[in-house]
């Protein structure tokens, strides 16, 4: 298989990724700190051998080949390894791509047993031979890259062909109606060398026929006879297409996708016609929007931001489980270091992006992950800390971006947000956690530079001491008995009276407010009418939570059927960046001042695959990768449900009407709770059903 260093296959694709996005054919690169791969990079093992053994080499850059600390000649594609202990050592440089190696031999293979320096600390003695120091890692291997065929370089997502469903003549073109929201290439059929041809993209007919407002369009000078397929794919439902030389004999596309294991997808369906179609839309969403990595719309950004990333991971663990994308989006958000700026320049991002981690792990059991990933939160964590205020809050500075959300009503993002405290003390539990796992788990023959089993204790006891203290200072300037609620800031000395649902729903996610806390939150906020509305799917993934988690399941039924249910009224195929019921027309494509600025397919509104599943299917892991896990469903009001949960094992198949629970389990350790009774769930090939007669509600 290939190898390369940790994490540069994914900053080198990222970048790729991150600059394809356009407004109106201008290219429109990201506004944070970009990084690129190690240009040179060694990757080095040690083998023992009884036989002499051929190797074939292939590497993606040019190199060099040293055996035993010698260098050889060339750049040799075949080697003879002696018998014997030998240590190979293959530098390569690639300013292009990031450096790949791949080698096989009868014994020998490229592997992530072998390690990586991207540091060139080597100094040569009298008799030629080289001596290395430096920080070694082990080498990152990608499922997708097991043969010599499959390059790193040449990574793409998959097409498929795809017609529009409609075609009409409209405004001195071809307007064409792919029937729902979608992303590919274009195809031109039956073009001629030198034709001017101007395409208008939509995710609405508005859009594509304005042409003057939308937000994607190309221009295009035909290079030769024949099909034509647009360079670059974009997201649309309508393309508007405008010859001005020949006429087209067709127009067509190609679906760009991300392959996934059907075998192992979740699934749901239920009583209601419209929570079947509210979950399909929000399969399709997701689906849409993970692609190299997990993006946020696929019209406008086309971007990876962490907040909307940590969303998508949750999703994708009740619909995909794609393990990779989440690695790969992970690691291409926080680049190298050293740190100069929050992710996505945005203080709660970082916070989003430490979390993520620990929730890739309870998921997947991943600790290879954990580990590699480690040194890099630790820095991030380093700069979180040299930033914060004499209390030992994150206080927005003037670079920060403090987002919390799109909001619509008046709320300040300066001072000490106590929304962004509960965030920094989950990341802090997060480190402490993590290094405590490292601490346990500590491999034998640590690679050179490691971080010690010493050092993770450190850690673990450090981070923990800051939670705790930040947790209480939080508790002693926030919380107010009189209001029930955690106040929303403190500016200037000042701690505002503005009650807002973010600190307080996060404080019941988290764990930060106790049962009788959590139980004046649910009245004095979620509850509560004055408390303004949050409009966003981004933020009503958390507050649907928050609520499920308060046992509110009849209360959160009927909100997703209504707020996605409403965008399904408006002609929604997948699901938007925003919506507020009052619009009307066009004013649900407007958004940042833009007619047409809103994205109609926006990752975070597939919030209710998370909720659906975690929530209503209730199942989900108590120790990592389902060693244990529990399903706890909940049939609320509907008068049955059936679906499934994807696992590291298998998918868990659930079934559930009034008066049954049938299960179906690839793994053990499972607890299934029925009124008050749990009962243990082991490996079943076959179905088993329990009856509800006899366990209390």
């Amino acid at each position: 298989m290939w190898i390369t260093y940790p994490g540069d296959f994914e900053i080198w694709l990222g970048n790729a990724f991150n600059n394809r996005r356009t407004e109106r054919g201008a290219m429109f690169p990201p506004f944070w700190k970009q990084d690129t791969h190690y240009v040179t990079v060694e990757f080095s093992t040690v083998v023992r051998l009884t036989h002499p053994e051929t190797i074939r080499i292939t590497a993606e850059g040019r190199y060099n080949f040293m055996l035993d600390g010698k260098l050889q000649y060339g750049e040799p594609s075949t080697f003879l390894i002696p018998d014997g202990e030998h240590r190979i050592n293959i530098k390569i440089w690639n300013q292009t791509t990031p450096p790949a190696l791949f080698i096989t031999g009868d014994t020998i293979h490229t592997d992530s047993t072998w390690l990586a320096t991207y540091e060139d600390k080597i100094w040569i003695d009298e008799n030629g031979v080289a001596h290395g120091s430096g920080i070694y890692v082990p080498a990152a291997v990608h499922p997708a890259f097991q043969t010599i065929e499959q390059r790193p370089s040449l990574f793409r997502l998959s097409t498929s062909p795809m017609r529009p469903v409609s075609v009409e003549k409209e405004d001195g073109g071809i307007l064409c109606d792919f029937g729902k929201e979608t992303m590919g290439y274009v195809i031109l059929h039956g073009v001629r060398k030198g034709d001017n041809i101007d395409i208008f993209y939509g995710e609405s007919r508005e859009e594509a026929t304005d042409h003057d407002r939308c937000e994607t369009l190309d221009r295009i000078t035909v290079p030769a006879d024949g099909d034509y397929i647009v360079p670059d794919s974009k997201a649309f439902r309508f393309v508007h297409v405008i010859t001005h030389d020949s006429p087209l004999s067709d127009v067509t596309a190609l679906y760009e996708f991300l392959p996934f294991e059907t075998e192992n997808s979740g699934s749901f369906e239920c009583s209601d016609p419209l929570l079947n179609k509210i979950w399909d839309i929000s399969a399709y969403t997701l689906d849409l929007t993970t692609r190299e990595f997990f993006m946020d719309g696929i019209k406008r950004d086309r971007w990876t931001w962490s907040g909307d990333a940590i969303q998508s991971y949750l999703m994708n663990y009740y619909l995909r489980f794609s393990s990779d994308t989440v690695k790969r989006t992970i690691r291409q958000l926080r680049g190298k270091d050293p740190v100069t700026a929050h992710v996505n320049t945005i203080m709660d991002y970082t916070f989003y992006w430490f979390n993520s981690v620990l929730d890739y792990y309870t998921f997947t059991n991943d600790i290879a992950f954990v580990r590699e990933i480690y040194p890099r939160m630790r820095s991030l964590m380093d700069y979180v800390l040299s930033r914060t205020d004499t209390q030992g809050f994150a206080d927005g500075r003037p670079d920060d971006w403090i987002f919390v959300d799109w909001v619509d009503f008046p709320m300040p993002k300066r001072g000490v947000m106590a929304f962004e405290q509960i965030l920094f003390a989950k990341s802090l539990q997060t480190m402490a956690e993590c290094a405590q796992l490292l601490a346990d788990n500590q491999p034998d023959n640590l690679p050179q530079g490691s971080l010690t089993t010493d050092d993770y204790t450190a850690d673990a006891r450090h981070y923990s001491s800051l939670f705790s203290s930040l947790r209480q200072q939080t508790d002693n300037v926030f919380w107010s008995d009189e209001q029930h609620a955690y106040l929303h800031h403190e500016e200037k000395g000042e701690v505002s009276q503005l009650i807002t649902k973010f600190p307080n729903m996060f404080a019941v996610i988290y764990d930060f407010a106790d049962a009788q806390r959590k139980e004046e939150i649910l009245h004095s906020v979620m509850l509560n009418p004055a408390v303004e509305p949050i409009t966003t799917p981004y933020m009503r993934f958390y507050e649907l939570e928050a609520l499920c988690i308060m046992q509110q399941h009849d209360l959160v039924l009927q909100e997703i059927k209504d707020y996605w249910g409403g965008m399904i009224n408006e002609g929604a195929t997948s699901f938007w960046e925003k919506y507020i019921p009052g619009e009307k027309g066009t004013e649900h494509l407007q958004m940042y001042g833009r007619p047409y600025g809103k994205s109609l397919c926006h990752a975070w509104g597939a919030s209710p695959l998370y909720i659906l599943g975690r929530y209503f299917l209730g199942i989900r892991p108590l120790k990592p990768g389902y060693e244990e896990w529990e399903c706890r469903p909940h049939l609320s009001t509907l008068s049955y449900m059936k679906g499934s949960v994807p696992t590291p094992h298998g998918p868990i198949h659930l079934s559930v009407t009034p008066d049954t629970v049938t299960i179906q389990s690839p793994i053990k350790g499972g607890k299934l709770y029925v009124g008050d009774k749990c009962i243990l769930i082991d490996r079943t090939d076959e179905p088993i059903t329990i009856q509800k007669s006899g366990c209390s509600k």
